[in-house]
């Protein structure tokens, strides 16, 4: 754990934390959480958040942005992101739970590593920060929770099973403690885009895909929807495109099998050529 790059000390704005903050939609979220007001605190654990850190802050006017290098891939780096927003002394307002990667390609060929290092920050880091940071919200009375989950939750994801499962399993526990937490005056959202223009399909290794080589959404706008749905109190939002809607809307009503049948169709390896 590095020292954080400012202390964040005036209390005059509302304070939102973003995982996951150095591209694509979690830095999307840093920039319009700035713009709604709030100083933010962005963490990632790659070289990237510097950079983004510097981006941020030439944007941000008279708002404050703070860079905590963590890996949240592991529970130390979950307790340490937790220890340096607490010392700040100022209550979260809004927590996006956005880290997360994904690991394409057949499950029996993928490192056992990459799945579990998978599971490890999609679903693991997500309950534990939400457990600390949760457990604030309500002794206060208030507070927001934007959870990032994926249009892929609505459907088995051949190709991508794990990165799948663990969207599935945020998604459900977004809304299993939004009913929970109905009447503590915190409210819990989640988030789910389709295909974005970040870096995920790289990194996931599924650049070669029907999914990852065809159009995207921006990350700005499925952000937008974030926030949106987020400070307007909402349970859900498909972001993106009017296509996001139908493909979740279509998952749902199909029987599993059949479902997982349509995604295979996107995410197999080559389905791009």
């Amino acid at each position: 754990m590095t020292t954080p790059t400012s202390d964040l000390t005036s209390d005059a704005a509302p304070l939102a934390v973003v995982t996951g903050g150095s591209s694509g939609i979690g830095l999307s979220l840093a920039r319009g959480l700035l713009r709604r007001g709030h100083d933010v605190v962005v963490a990632a654990e790659d070289s990237e958040l510097a950079t983004a850190t510097e981006e941020l802050r030439a944007g941000a006017g008279d708002r404050e942005v703070m860079a905590v290098p963590a890996d949240l891939s592991m529970p130390e780096g979950v307790t340490a992101l937790y220890d340096e927003v607490a010392h700040l002394g100022r209550p979260v307002d809004v927590l996006a739970l956005n880290a997360g990667i994904g690991v394409g390609g057949r499950f029996w060929e993928t490192s056992l590593e990459d799945d579990l290092r998978l599971v490890d920050l999609n679903v693991r880091s997500t309950v534990h920060l939400a457990k600390l940071v949760v457990r604030d919200m309500v002794a206060r009375g208030s507070g927001r929770v934007l959870v990032t989950a994926s249009i892929a939750a609505k459907a088995p994801g051949p190709y991508h099973a794990t990165y799948a499962a663990s969207k599935a399993f945020v998604h459900s526990f977004a809304e299993g403690i939004r009913h929970e937490l109905s009447d503590t005056g915190v409210t819990v959202t989640s988030l789910m885009p389709g295909p974005t223009d970040t870096e995920f399909f790289e990194r996931a290794d599924m650049e070669d895909t029907k999914v990852g080589s065809g159009k995207k959404d921006d990350p700005d706008d499925v952000a937008e929807d974030g926030l949106d749905a987020l400070f307007a109190g909402k349970d859900h939002v498909v972001a993106g495109s009017v296509k996001n809607k139908a493909m979740a809307a279509a998952s749902s009503a199909s029987p599993d099998r059949a479902a997982a049948a349509t995604m295979g169709q996107m995410t197999k390896p080559g389905s791009g050529s």
